[in-house]
């Protein structure tokens, strides 16, 4: 059994944004739009996914690191935990700012960033690649001897801490605000007001943005996402479409000084003879649109139902990724993949994307079939196969066969 916090929690975070929908609905807000919600949650799957892999190095450094230098063996008495609160959290707060700051580390953070509304579901859009770059703001706390178990559930708690914050349901909350991050604050933070961009990098305190300069008051709501939408629900290129620009970028750039300088520059610099910082554009919410894509009911329904069916089977392989090699972890990662890339693009209607989903229905019943007869699963693996095939086949059929808006954009 998986004991991630963040895995855990999976039931109670689909649970308040089911509350945040009623809100939504009994307010008569608009704070939901389906294909964002389903490119928010996808990203959110991937980064687990890539979490399997990852973390397990991340915290393999930290463990080496605690075990082999640390200066100190420290008791677990609650100043112990008092401290190891208020280290971890100051960390994740330059992390966060670096991340903001450094152009190679906001293209492993830009992800939670692009969606264009502001709910729970965007505290779930992580990326599946910022640990490559944040995970060493940590390390100095396992040279000073906190446990390497210990530092994993504060930093989950840090994690956790933040989903409620993504919210538009809440406003102000009084004397809250003055230590501690709140709806407000991190609104703030998700805003692509040019007077919001890079504020408010707090986990759980907002007192380190106040005493290193970073904080903004909350005065008119933002306009949430980054100053180049990505315009896509694809979840596999959102965690890697900023480095493709870098890639333009630094094709452009002819110095090899430069190049250096502009990945660990703030994201937008250029050298001077290319233009020099392009600095955030103000928003005209007049002008102001957000990138959507008009579809038919019939075709939110499938992908619900799909997706509905790789968040239940994503949800139980994490619960058990202990139990499955690497090789057989790295398979199932594929697997889901394909499917929330699916539901993503389907919404963008692009040609491509109904031959892959016609290749998808075909082939993993046959993959579940397959597996079934090797690994000696239960027969009724062969029945539920077979069924899963006939209604994804013809509801797809009937999709493509009613719907123009469905085929060959």
């Amino acid at each position: 059994m998986n004991v991630n916090p963040i895995v855990l929690s999976i039931p109670i975070f689909f649970i308040l944004i089911g509350v945040e929908l009623l809100v939504e609905r009994f307010t008569h807000q608009k704070l939901y739009r389906l294909p964002d919600a389903i490119a928010n949650l996808s990203c959110g799957i991937t980064s687990q996914l890539s979490g399997l892999f990852l973390r397990i190095f991340a915290i393999g450094i930290y463990q080496f690191l605690f075990e082999h230098f640390a200066f100190f063996t420290l008791d677990r008495t609650w100043f112990y935990w008092l401290m190891l609160f208020l280290l971890a959290d100051l960390a994740y707060y330059w992390a966060h700012r670096m991340s903001h700051e450094i152009n190679l580390f906001w293209g492993g953070h830009v992800v939670h960033h692009q969606s264009e509304e502001y709910n729970l579901s965007v505290a779930l859009r992580q990326s599946s690649l910022q640990v490559v770059w944040t995970f060493a703001f940590s390390l100095p706390l396992a040279f000073i001897g906190f446990r390497t178990l210990d530092f994993a559930l504060m930093s989950a708690f840090i994690t956790l801490y933040q989903f409620w914050i993504h919210t538009e349901a809440i406003n102000k909350m009084g004397w809250f605000e003055y230590v501690f991050n709140t709806p407000s604050h991190h609104r703030v933070h998700h805003g692509r007001n040019p007077k919001y961009i890079d504020k408010n990098h707090a986990g759980t305190l907002i007192i380190w943005d106040k005493m290193f300069g970073t904080f903004q008051e909350e005065e008119e709501r933002p306009t949430y996402g980054i100053t180049k939408p990505i315009n896509s629900w694809n979840a596999v290129w959102a965690n890697f479409s900023h480095y493709a620009d870098m890639g333009q970028d630094l094709k452009r750039i002819p110095a090899w000084s430069d190049k250096f300088k502009y990945l660990f520059k703030k994201p937008g610099w250029l050298p001077d003879y290319l233009g020099g910082y392009r600095a955030a554009p103000e928003v005209d919410k007049s002008t102001y649109k957000k990138y959507d894509t008009p579809a038919p009911v019939a075709l939110n329904y499938y992908v619900l139902f799909q997706y509905t069916l790789c968040l239940l089977g994503t949800a139980l392989f994490l619960f058990n990724a202990s139990k499955f090699s690497l090789l057989e972890k790295g398979g199932i990662t594929v697997l889901i993949s394909v499917v929330v890339v699916n539901c993503g693009v389907l919404f963008e209607n692009k040609r491509w994307v109904v031959w892959s989903e016609w290749i998808r229905i075909v082939s993993y019943p046959v993959v579940l079939a397959v597996l079934t007869y090797y690994l000696s699963l239960p027969i009724w693996c062969y029945t539920l196969a077979g069924i899963y095939f006939l209604i994804s086949f013809v509801w797809f059929y009937t999709l493509n066969k009613k719907h123009a808006t469905v085929q060959l954009a």
